[in-house]
C-alpha cells in the first residue's frame, strides 16, 4: 500500500467500524437512534449547508443527535475562527465516540475550546447561548407528539432571530409503519407529522430529498422570524403545536 492510499484505506476502515457501532446502538436503542446506518455524505452536506451561508462570520452552531459524527465531520471544517460548535448526544456510547472524534480531528488543536460535546437530551441543555444554526438528527418519528413539540419549541427558543434549523426525516417510513404497526401507533405517527407540518407552514424556507441516503431522506430548513419576540420564555410566533 502506497502512502497516498493509506489515508483513504484508514477512512474506509473507520467508516466501516462506525457503521457497525451505529447498527449495534440502533438495535439496542432503536427508538432514540431511529436508523440502521449513519447519514450519508450527501445528507450531511445538505444539513450543514446553512453554515456555509454564515461564512466567514463568527457563528454559534448546535448539532443535536450527532450519532457517530457523519454531520459533525462536515461541520468542523466549516467553522470559522472564533465560531462555536455545541454537540448534544444523549447516547453515552456515541457521546464518547464524538469526544474522541473532536480530540483527534486534524488542525483542530487551536479550536478545541470552540467545540463541546454534551451527553444530555436536548431538552436538558441549559445555556445562555443563542445559535445561528441548529442541525438536528433526532428521529422525530419515534417520539410522542408532545416530545416533538417540546423539542421544536426549545429549538426556536435557542435560535437567534433569523437563525436556521435543519432536520431530516426518512421518506416512506410513515406509510410502511402504518401497515405494520397498531392503530394507536399509526395515530401517533399521523399526529407527529401534522405537528411538524404546522411548523413547516409557518417557518419552512426549503425542502429537499436525498435519494442516495439509506433510506432516502427529506431535509427541511426552517428559520426563526427576525421579528420574533420572546416574553417570559415564550416565543409568540412559534406556538403552532400543542396548546400549553
Amino acid at each position: 500500500m502506497n502512502e497516498k492510499s493509506a489515508p483513504h484505506s484508514h477512512a474506509r476502515t473507520q467508516r466501516s467500524t462506525e457503521g457497525w457501532a451505529f447498527l449495534v446502538e440502533s438495535i439496542r436503542n432503536h427508538r432514540t437512534v431511529g436508523s440502521i446506518a449513519p447519514s450519508s455524505k450527501s445528507l450531511a452536506d445538505l444539513l450543514a449547508a446553512p453554515l456555509r451561508e454564515q461564512a466567514p462570520r463568527i457563528s454559534e452552531v448546535l448539532e443535536v443527535g450527532a450519532g457517530t459524527g457523519s454531520v459533525t465531520r462536515v461541520l468542523l471544517p466549516r467553522m470559522s475562527r472564533g465560531s462555536r460548535l455545541d454537540i448534544v448526544e444523549a447516547n453515552a456510547h456515541f457521546a464518547a465516540h464524538l469526544r474522541r472524534l473532536v480530540r483527534g480531528y486534524p488542525h483542530l488543536q487551536e479550536k478545541q475550546e470552540q467545540v463541546r460535546v454534551h451527553n444530555v437530551c436536548v431538552e436538558q441543555l441549559t445555556t445562555d447561548r443563542r445559535y445561528d444554526v441548529i442541525v438536528s438528527g433526532l428521529p422525530f418519528s419515534n417520539f410522542s407528539p408532545r416530545q416533538v413539540d417540546e423539542i421544536m419549541h426549545h429549538y426556536f427558543h435557542l435560535l437567534r432571530p433569523g437563525g436556521t434549523l435543519t432536520y431530516f426525516s426518512y421518506r416512506g417510513s410513515r406509510f410502511v409503519r402504518t401497515f405494520l404497526t397498531s392503530r394507536p401507533e399509526a395515530r401517533r405517527q399521523r399526529d407527529v407529522k401534522d405537528l411538524l407540518n404546522r411548523y413547516h407552514h409557518r417557518y419552512a424556507t426549503g425542502c429537499w430529498t436525498v435519494w442516495g441516503n439509506l433510506p432516502p431522506a427529506q431535509v427541511w430548513q426552517l428559520r426563526r422570524p427576525l421579528e420574533a419576540v420572546e416574553t417570559a420564555g415564550v416565543l409568540t410566533t412559534a406556538q403552532p403545536g400543542i396548546v400549553r
